[in-house]
């Protein structure tokens, strides 16, 4: 049975502000999937309901990314309650890690987690992220630390994500995966996109024999700042994205 028969529409039900959101979150779990950074059913990407301080979106547990649509994203407050008729539930750890953040930072409208290969790799290095590739230089000095405590099931370890992450744009959960954060959805997709290929070309540069170059402080404090000035920018790349899930047949739009 398809998704669609399982979830009604509920274009026309919600407000427009909603609407749209439902729209581009669930265009960004069909990206990750696109992209090759989802894990079967187990991550997680979230965005808060215009207009609530209280009220988030998040994937509905056991959908794969490209089957999640619009209406199939559940709506929960900061406690977990379901706020909406739906036949799915959602994902614990999920949970514990979305309901911290959009607790804490109110300025955050999306928060998006990954386990991908490259990533995992990089979070289980002990020096972390090395600014050796441009991409990398976006997060120099804005990127944040979170030690493993093990599945994120306790709802006590929400108090140390907020602490690690202070109010960095993304971080990387250690020995687990890659977390970004972001004041619209797109840009939050942004961040992902650029991590992942930061850890993609940090693993392979550290697999040969040659020794890496490092660019100065000063450098690599300068494109930092330079990112943050195209910061502008962020969204551009949106229409485009959503064109090829358009070209591919996506519902993301049901």
């Amino acid at each position: 049975m398809g998704v669609d028969m399982l979830v009604p529409s509920l274009k026309g039900k919600v407000s427009d502000e909603e609407w749209e959101m439902r729209v581009n979150l669930a265009a960004c779990y069909q990206l990750v999937a696109h992209y090759g950074m989802s894990d079967l059913i187990f991550t997680h990407i979230s965005a808060r309901v215009p207009g609530t301080e209280n009220h988030f979106l998040i994937n509905p547990y056991g959908l794969f990314f490209d089957e999640i649509t619009a209406s199939s994203l559940i709506k929960v407050d900061i406690d977990g309650n379901i706020q909406q008729e739906t036949p799915f539930k959602i994902n614990p750890a999920g949970y514990t890690i979305h309901s911290a953040i959009h607790a804490a930072r109110h300025d955050l409208h999306c928060v998006l987690h990954t386990h991908t290969t490259a990533g995992m790799a990089v979070a289980a290095q002990k020096h972390g992220l090395l600014p050796i590739s441009q991409h990398s230089m976006m997060f120099y000095g804005r990127l944040a630390y979170h030690g493993y405590e093990g599945i994120a099931l306790d709802l006590d370890e929400r108090e140390r994500l907020v602490r690690d992450m202070g109010d960095n744009i993304a971080m990387i959960l250690r020995n687990h995966g890659l977390l970004t954060v972001g004041t619209t959805v797109p840009e939050a997709f942004r961040r992902i996109f650029y991590l992942e290929k930061s850890c993609e070309s940090q693993v392979k540069a550290m697999a040969g024999d040659a020794e890496l170059i490092i660019p100065s402080r000063e450098v690599c404090e300068h494109a930092a700042s330079q990112f943050k000035i195209s910061a502008s920018q962020s969204g551009l790349e949106w229409p485009g994205l959503l064109r090829i899930l358009d070209r591919k047949g996506s519902h993301y739009r049901d």
